[in-house]
């Protein structure tokens, strides 16, 4: 789980204050997820299959619909455009979208359209047992597109946003999607795209669009298997529909988020998995709403990963709050400290792991005592050049040889504690000789960061890394602090 830190924490928590009165567009394919819990205790003399003796049941917009679910949780209204079938289940998505405070929906009927549900059978604790679709996939009419597109043009200057949802059911086929693109783009709003099939072509023009990992395989054409493969599928993509990003979703794995910035791979939040389903929906929602209120692609990727973290822990198709967000966020930062502190044998396994994914691991060194500002932009400096940063930090008795008797001032378990709270930090590790180079002979980092007040000559074991194609990046340092004039400071203060 990545960690918090408090300034980090206040950010998102404006951010997500801001979700309120934003308004999107949502334009996509709706079901009907319906949710049949029962006990199992036999299995039929019919046939090799349990016997579910249904005990409940309860039905959920699902597909687009989920989406809007998910807007609506987190405190936005929306404008929805969709088509069902004159139908039972089509009635039942009415219905359902007439209690969703701040939904307008502008449904198109059709009798040529069978309002697709899906139901899931549960044994009464929870596990899934069996999914049966009910669905007609029927591409929109030419009088269905114009009654839509008009739709479309009258909201369109109204919204912040656009999320295509698309479940291949037949709204956003042939061109209708460049329809709305257009539009959007016209009238400049970003587009959010939950894609599916093949035919990525019609997507041309959207900001983000966001497959998983299977869609992204199926799309391209390559295999997706380590992050490096999943990085040059969605590069691909990314150049072959126009898009300015692509967010490929990977289970249980996280997020790898492709853009004009680079890569950023996003870990899974860890939590027990209860129900997948609808996470995407609550991904795509999330995203689009942080980008409406002005959030870098980055900290949108980021935010909605810590909401499908917690859909995934709830049966059904669940929703997050903006207040279920911001505990998840809370939790991180008491609980994310102390998983980023190791020893070097527990560091190596952990480096060895991101390696694994595919990651960029960063090595930065120090005595870190009394944190200044000069501290943090090297340590943002650092991270900016890797995907984990590791910061070996010295001992006391480290210290004490380097700096005097009278250091350090803080101890090296509250030094520790600080460097972990800060976000660019992925690890710490308390090492205790003069210099880190044993450490970062252990580790082997793929890039050494240090202060541009030294030579790359000078940077202990700059030869070493990059002997092996290791990088060295000397940061730029903040004029006028240093630890040792702030404690000179405060040594002449009390003397006054």
């Amino acid at each position: 789980m990545t960690s918090t830190d408090s300034d980090e924490l206040s950010g998102f928590a404006a951010l997500l204050a801001g979700f309120a009165g934003r308004r999107m567009l949502c334009v996509g394919d709706v079901m009907v997820d319906r949710s049949i819990y029962g006990d199992v205790k036999r299995i039929s003399p019919e046939a090799p299959v349990p016997v579910v003796r249904i005990l409940r049941e309860s039905s959920e917009l699902g597909g687009a619909g989920n989406v809007v679910r998910n807007l609506a949780a987190l405190g936005a209204r929306c404008a929805f455009v969709t088509a069902i079938g004159d139908d039972r289940a089509g009635r039942e998505v009415t219905n359902m979208l007439a209690k969703l405070a701040g939904v307008e929906p502008y449904v198109r009927v059709s009798r040529q359209r069978e309002t697709t549900v899906k139901s899931r059978f549960f044994s009464i604790d929870g596990h899934h047992l069996l999914r049966a679709d009910r669905e007609t996939i029927t591409t929109l009419s030419p009088e269905g597109v114009a009654d839509l597109s008009r739709a479309i043009a009258a909201e369109i200057s109204e919204v912040d946003a656009v999320i295509l949802s698309d479940y291949g059911k037949g709204v956003l086929s042939g061109a209708f999607a460049q329809v709305v693109i257009t539009a959007a783009r016209n009238a400049g709003k970003p587009v959010v795209v939950d894609p599916k099939g093949t035919d990525y072509a019609r997507y041309r023009g959207a900001t983000i669009i966001t497959p998983n990992r299977a869609e992204l395989a199926e799309a391209v054409n390559l295999p997706v298997d380590t992050h490096e493969a999943i990085v040059a599928a969605a590069e691909k993509l990314r150049q072959e529909v126009g898009v300015a990003a692509v967010l490929v979703t990977r289970s249980g794995e996280g997020m790898t988020l492709l853009s004009t910035d680079g890569a950023h791979h996003l870990p899974a939040e860890t939590r027990e998995v209860a129900d997948v389903t609808g996470a995407g929906d609550t991904v795509v929602a999330t995203l689009t709403l942080a980008l409406a209120c002005g959030a870098t692609p980055s900290s949108a990727a980021r935010l909605a990963n810590v909401a499908a973290g917690i859909v995934v822990g709830r049966h059904g198709t669940a929703v997050a709050t903006p207040a279920d967000i911001v505990a998840a966020l809370r939790q991180t930062t008491i609980a994310g400290a102390d998983q980023k502190l190791a020893d070097r044998s527990q560091a190596l396994v952990r480096v060895m792991e991101w390696r694994r994914q595919g990651l960029k691991v960063g090595f930065t060194n120090g005595c870190f005592d009394l944190l200044h500002p000069g501290h943090v932009s090297l340590l943002r400096q650092a991270r900016a050049a890797c995907d984990r940063l590791v910061v070996g930090l010295n001992s006391d008795a480290s210290v004490k040889r380097l700096k005097g008797e009278d250091r350090p001032v803080q101890n090296e378990s509250a030094r520790a504690a600080v460097m972990a709270s800060l976000s660019p930090v992925d690890l710490v590790v308390i090492f205790g000789e003069d210099t880190p180079l044993a450490l970062i002979e252990a580790l082997r980092p793929d890039v050494l960061v240090k202060g541009a007040d030294y030579a790359k000559t000078q940077v202990v074991g700059a030869a070493l890394v990059e002997g092996y194609g290791g990088r060295v990046v000397l940061a730029d340092l903040v004029a006028s602090h240093s630890t040792t004039a702030t404690i000179a400071a405060m040594k002449t203060a009390q003397k006054k």
